[in-house]
């Protein structure tokens, strides 16, 4: 997959592109309905699958009333996502206010047919587009029989469907339902950090963790509580992914009042500072509690561990 993060460049010259517009986030199970019929028109007509996305998200942009928003996948991880998908193209166009208010008019022709001269476009029945998301699907059918590309339109109930997906995923990351985040994203949810030191109470009491500095302020975090994971050490060679538990909260038991995240990886025992560290979800295991002290604690951890050994199995 080749990857392109302007419109200066220039882009190539794509070959009978079959193109799609949007955010992506997350790459769930909705998204791959839509890539799998992307790459089918795509293979069909001999041509060429481009996904357009943008980044920031447009929500962050135009919203009415500005708020964070926070990401499935950083834009690195979306990379991924979609190069294991097998698209031919991804470009990700900065999107900003001056992209916004362009005409629904000029996003047609000074955007998308200047830029990708389209063979065909797929796109969701209630897609909008353009300043104040004038443009939409039969704006889009009327352009193309004037300039030469074909529209079709991503069924009601599966554009509905990514919608839905992408906010329940969302809120159950939120309140740590990590089996229905995982469902309907396909794969186990994952985000990475540096590894930065800690209080080392953990190694006092023979669980000693990984402190997550976390990459991207932007990514969304699962809620607080225990959790049964795998991780891996970016960049290492060979590698190996690990079994372990993560602890997400503010450490109850030792009065600890910033919100941290540590990882106990099993079978490991090495000088990891200033690495990054990809960690995946697997399993919920229990709520943060607050202990009569660290015996109490180690006790309950090594109940953890079991928990996460069987889980993981």
């Amino acid at each position: 997959m080749q990857v392109h993060y302007q419109l200066e460049g220039p882009l190539p010259k794509f070959k009978k592109a079959v193109i799609t517009i949007g955010t992506f986030d997350g790459v769930h199970l909705g998204h791959r309905q839509i890539i799998a019929q992307l790459k089918n028109e795509a293979a069909r007509i001999g041509g060429e699958s481009v996904i357009i996305s943008f980044y920031p998200h447009p929500r962050s942009v135009i919203a009415k009333v500005p708020g964070e928003i926070k990401l499935l996948a950083t834009p690195n991880e979306k990379i991924e996502l979609l190069a294991t998908a097998g698209i031919d193209h991804l470009v990700i166009i900065p999107f900003d206010q001056t992209f916004a208010n362009q005409s629904a008019e000029a996003y047609i022709t000074d955007f998308l047919v200047k830029n990708f001269q389209p063979h065909t476009m797929i796109i969701g029945y209630d897609h909008k587009f353009g300043k104040n998301r004038t443009g939409n699907f039969e704006l889009l059918q009327q352009y193309a029989t004037q300039l030469g590309f074909i529209v079709k339109e991503i069924p009601e109930h599966l554009y509905n469907e990514v919608i839905i997906s992408s906010t329940k995923i969302r809120h159950a990351l939120l309140n740590a339902d990590i089996a229905t985040a995982n469902q309907l994203l396909g794969y186990p949810y994952f985000f990475e950090g540096t590894i930065v030191k800690g209080n080392q109470v953990g190694r006092t009491i023979g669980y000693p963790t990984a402190n997550l500095s976390i990459a991207s302020s932007e990514k969304l975090i699962p809620g607080n509580g225990v959790y049964a994971v795998t991780a891996q050490i970016k960049n290492a060679n060979p590698q190996t992914i690990y079994k372990g538990m993560m602890n997400i909260g503010f450490r109850p038991t030792i009065e600890g009042t910033v919100r941290v995240i540590e990882v106990n990886l099993f079978e490991f025992d090495a000088d990891i500072y200033g690495e990054i560290l990809q960690v995946s979800v697997h399993h919920f295991l229990r709520s943060e509690q607050k202990f009569a002290g660290l015996e109490a604690l180690k006790e309950q951890l090594a109940k953890d561990k079991n928990s996460a050994i069987k889980a993981l199995e």
